[in-house]
């Protein structure tokens, strides 16, 4: 008998297995960012900043979300653990939480306590199921790799660092102190104690936040005086400059300007010293949430010029960090990437006074409306224990205890919530569950689906219609909407060819990149994929 000789020959892309890796890798998320705030703003950025990213860099012009609710939790946890709030279980920035019949927080952990600072210290990463690809880079390594966390939000902090990293810091809106929880540590490091000691956010609140530039650079927002905003604080107006020192000790005013973005910049580059990231050949992972961009939004919109502002001036801080990484890591030893948690929706009533789809509608009346329903057909009653996240909670306990269907209530709430004009689809979860849905917005509902976490019914609202319970100025974030779902991805540095692309890439995508660019496991529920463009 003949031996038949095979040879295989397998061609890898550019990426060796042997090749060399950063030093430092910088996941920069910058919440809210939609994706047309890189067109309307670029002429006015600095060579440094965004500019330098995307010209030197590799940018991915038609990136978005594939899932609903889009929210913060849910996007830090999909960007790093390259999955989607079904699988790893961040459904919303809050649920409501069944077992407990309350409302919690997505990095809520009854067991931690603050350390730092005043409050907001309940918090860990234990509610998220997955392990990140900062939680890969420990593991490869056996915890030699340092990670650590930054954020203006506990969740842009604790979500992101994974659930075992060197450290997670975030801002305490009391006391003004970057703090931790007892999750992570007893004590803060001395660089972070350092920082605390120079009361920057007294600094910051000594002076009117004004226009970063002449005025004639903000011909991309509409007039400063509007109606489409709202007061950082009763009496402060909507129009520059914001008298900042009127409320000179109230901390948590901070975070409606930009200038949170610059703390985290500043606690970053701290970290980078105090950690001694990115000094050796075993790669560090930093991770940095501006979250400012998205307090600004809320209150002003996408179209003032205070949101034009506060990206101006992240340009600016985004220019002074990769200056520091050259400085510190050295040009060339560190990769970044940018992107951001979710886009957001033009004001409504804006769109609405130009003629565009946009509108109101009012959590309290959908469950009183729900309730009404209910008790007309079942008797008395509450039927509804909870809405959130465009989901409906039933009392089950009551269903039970009346010894009725299931299905029938729930049909009787879609068949309701049907019948209302802002409302485009209504969905029994137990349907989300069997079916595998091929239309788009329903295949993005069907991945923010969570088994044990989600409610009972979920819906879909119109574009751009928001919840007026805090008023009708500003602007919010939620839908399967492309205002919501479409927004950058940029790589940068080390291991990055320059480029850009149009193809339709996903959120959950940039971990598995990440793991091909390092080498190392991907995340264990990962379903995306890797940039390929980055590798050919």
């Amino acid at each position: 008998m003949k031996k038949i000789l095979l040879t295989l020959i397998i061609i890898l892309p550019n990426l060796s297995i042997s090749q060399e890796k950063p030093r430092l890798v910088v996941g920069i998320v910058v919440d809210q960012m939609r994706y047309d705030y890189i067109s309307r703003f670029y002429e006015d950025f600095e060579e440094g900043g965004f500019k330098r990213l995307i010209n030197d860099g590799f940018l991915f012009r038609n990136a978005h979300y594939d899932y609903m609710p889009t929210k913060t939790g849910p996007g830090h946890a999909s960007i790093y653990t390259g999955t989607t709030p079904s699988r790893h279980g961040i459904i919303g920035n809050d649920w409501y939480a069944t077992s407990i019949n309350q409302k919690i927080n997505c990095v809520y952990d009854s067991a931690a306590s603050v350390v730092g600072g005043e409050s907001n210290g309940e918090v860990s990463p234990r509610n998220v199921n997955a392990t990140t690809i900062t939680d890969e880079l420990r593991l490869f390594y056996n915890f030699n790799s340092k990670v650590v966390g930054v954020s203006l939000k506990d969740r842009g902090a604790a979500i992101p660092a994974g659930h075992n990293p060197t450290g997670a810091y975030w801002y305490d809106l009391k006391s003004g102190n970057i703090i931790t929880s007892t999750y992570y540590r007893n004590e803060l490091p001395e660089w972070v104690k350092n920082y605390n000691s120079k009361n920057r956010p007294l600094v910051f609140l000594s002076k009117k936040w004004t226009l970063f530039k002449d005025e004639g650079s903000y011909n991309e927002s509409i007039a400063d005086d509007n109606p489409y905003e709202q007061e950082l604080r009763k009496g402060m107006g909507v129009s520059f400059p914001h008298d900042l020192p009127k409320f000179k000790n109230d901390m948590s005013l901070l975070k409606y300007t930009p200038f949170t973005n610059t703390m985290i910049k500043e606690v970053s580059m701290e970290a980078v010293t105090g950690e001694e990231l990115g000094q050796d050949t075993i790669p560090d992972f930093l991770t940095v949430s501006f979250s400012a961009t998205d307090d600004v939004g809320h209150r002003f919109g996408p179209r003032s010029k205070e949101i034009q502002d506060t990206y101006l001036r992240l340009d600016n801080d985004i220019s002074e960090l990769l200056s520091f990484l050259d400085e510190s890591v050295g040009e060339g030893n560190y990769t970044v990437f940018l992107s951001a948690d979710h886009g957001a929706t033009d004001v409504p009533s804006y769109m609405y006074k130009n003629k565009m789809p946009g509108g109101y509608h009012n959590n309290g009346y959908i469950k009183s409306m729900l309730g009404d329903k209910l008790t007309d057909t079942f008797g008395d009653g509450e039927w509804v224990e909870y809405l959130i996240n465009e989901q409906v909670y039933l009392n089950k306990a009551l269903i039970e205890k009346k010894k009725l269907s299931l299905d029938e209530v729930k049909q009787v709430v879609i068949d309701a919530l049907m019948e209302e004009d802002f409302i485009v689809d209504a969905i029994d979860a137990d349907e989300v569950k069997m079916r595998m849905y091929t239309d788009p917005m329903l295949a993005r509902l069907q991945n923010g689906y969570h088994n044990k976490r989600s409610g009972d019914i979920l819906y879909i609202l119109t574009p751009s219609t928001l919840n007026d319970a805090w008023g009708r100025q500003g602007t919010d974030h939620r839908t399967p909407y492309t205002y919501d779902t479409h927004i950058p991805i940029i790589f940068y540095g080390a291991g990055i060819k320059t480029g850009s692309s149009v193809r339709k890439v996903a959120i959950t995508d940039i971990a598995p990149t990440l793991s091909m660019l390092l080498n190392i496991s991907l995340p264990s529920m990962a379903d995306g994929e890797p940039l390929a463009e980055l590798f050919e």
